[in-house]
């Protein structure tokens, strides 16, 4: 097995490792809850601390990995994201675990903003969208498989096991890459690091995606109010500085980078919340067992991991804006059908529509990297996975921020009781209206990079 293939193998494994992690805890909070006696603020930042550290720090440890090198970043990335694994396994406390688990979010940021541009160094550009179509097809499998492993894990063997599992893997890939993996990439090698352009990313990301979680209280929209604020200011010095964190000009002067990363930002928008609805209204209406729920929810992420590699070796060959579009646009068909849902919705007919969900993802996420990597010269591989990967993590936040907006206002701070299912159902209803609109956005963004791409 030569070097390459090895890369390929511990990146796609990695890539399935971290957002795995993200959704399968979310299973274990329950039990997680019940050991040490855990208020539902606490639980809720358990579960959002890792999210939170990964995205803050994407952007600079994307951009020292193209001065330090792409590998370096990685392997040690893995160690952090093991070690936090293993601490999280045996928290002594609640404020310990969510340091723990931001750790763990950090170790994840390290892998997930360079593992795209290791394979984007190592693969030539007529391989590029193959390969970066099992990447992504891995990334969404963790993501869709994390709720349904993760509950059996739980369920089987207890919540530590998930973290467990997490450090077996972590300790795999570390040795892989020690073994076999001995070139190194660096893209902008000698350029300064732009120490205040991170922390100012870090002041816009950090209040951004905690504010949007706290609406409609006014601290969520005071901590939203911050967030903006240092953007402007993040802008401002990016513009100014001689060598900085994220090079404004890829977004200003690169059509293809501005507007594939802005489709991306509104893809995970309006689709990371589908499988936490559905997996609710399967509950709640249909009284499915989580396991049952999981078990149905499958079939989207089937269909991710079939159609991704598919559809990467297609955006080799064909117009990564043609395929993009029209994955986004089969996105907005699926939604808008799952807005029809009732409590009469039969199975079948929600197994069809995440089918046809699950091919649109496919055809978007694989076609559209390709292009973001491909827009980019090599010395910016590194920042350019960093900004795309710091895409998914917002997106995913602004998607459960939005959702759980339209749930205060629907239902208020109450739990779902069967009283409750009515306006329940008509808050589901509403959200994928929302988000099937917002990918009619989407579609409009990815058209518009232009033929070219």
């Amino acid at each position: 097995m030569n070097p390459k293939q090895i890369i390929l193998i511990v990146t796609t494994i990695s890539a399935f490792l971290a957002p795995f992690m993200t959704s399968s805890i979310n299973v274990a909070l329950p039990s997680i809850g019940r050991e040490f006696a855990l208020t539902s603020v606490e639980l809720g930042w358990i579960a959002s601390s890792y999210l939170l550290a990964s995205a803050a720090f994407m952007l600079a440890f994307g951009k020292l990995a193209d001065i330090y090198g792409r590998k370096r970043i990685y392997r040690a990335g893995m160690l952090v994201y093991t070690a936090g694994s293993a601490l999280s396994a045996f928290p002594p406390s609640a404020p310990v675990f969510i340091a723990f688990r931001a750790i763990q979010g950090i170790g994840g940021a390290m892998i997930l903003g360079t593992g795209v541009a290791i394979l984007t160094s190592v693969y030539p550009g007529n391989q590029r969208g193959k390969v970066l179509g099992i990447n992504i097809a891995s990334t969404y499998s963790g993501l869709s498989f994390g709720p349904v492993l993760g509950g059996i894990l739980t369920e089987q063997f207890g919540w530590r096991s998930i973290f467990w599992l997490n450090v077996f893997a972590g300790l795999v890939i570390f040795a892989l890459i020690l073994l076999f993996v001995k070139d190194e990439w660096k893209g902008a090698a000698g350029e300064r690091f732009d120490a205040f352009g991170a922390v100012l990313s870090w002041m816009t990301l950090i209040p951004l995606m905690i504010g949007v979680s706290r609406l409609p209280k006014v601290d969520g929209t005071l901590l939203i109010c911050v967030g903006f604020a240092s953007l402007l200011g993040f802008i401002f010095w990016e513009n100014r500085v001689a060598a900085p964190l994220l090079n404004l000009h890829l977004f200003a002067q690169n059509r293809v980078f501005a507007l594939s990363n802005l489709a991306a930002l509104i893809n995970y928008s309006a689709t990371f919340a589908v499988s936490f609805l559905l997996s609710l209204y399967l509950q709640y209406i249909k009284g499915f067992s989580p396991q049952q729920a999981g078990m149905t929810l499958i079939a989207q992420p089937v269909m991710m991991a079939i159609f991704s590699p598919i559809c990467g070796r297609l955006s080799d060959r064909m117009s990564t804006r043609t395929l993009a579009s029209s994955g986004m646009a089969m996105i907005v068909v699926a939604l808008g059908l799952l807005a029809l849902i009732t409590a009469q919705t039969p199975i079948p007919f929600l197994v069809g529509v995440l089918v046809l969900l699950g091919i649109g993802f496919a055809l978007f996420s694989s076609p559209n990297t390709n292009a973001v990597m491909g827009a980019v010269e090599p010395r910016f591989y590194g920042i350019a996975s960093a900004t795309l990967a710091t895409m998914r993590s917002t997106g995913q936040t602004l998607s459960l921020g939005i959702a759980t907006l339209v749930f205060a206002l629907f239902l208020g701070n109450n739990k779902i009781t069967p009283e409750l299912h009515p306006p329940f159902l008509q808050s589901v209803q509403l959200l994928f209206l929302l988000f099937a609109a917002l990918c009619v956005v989407g579609t409009f963004a990815s058209l518009a990079r232009g033929k070219q791409s």
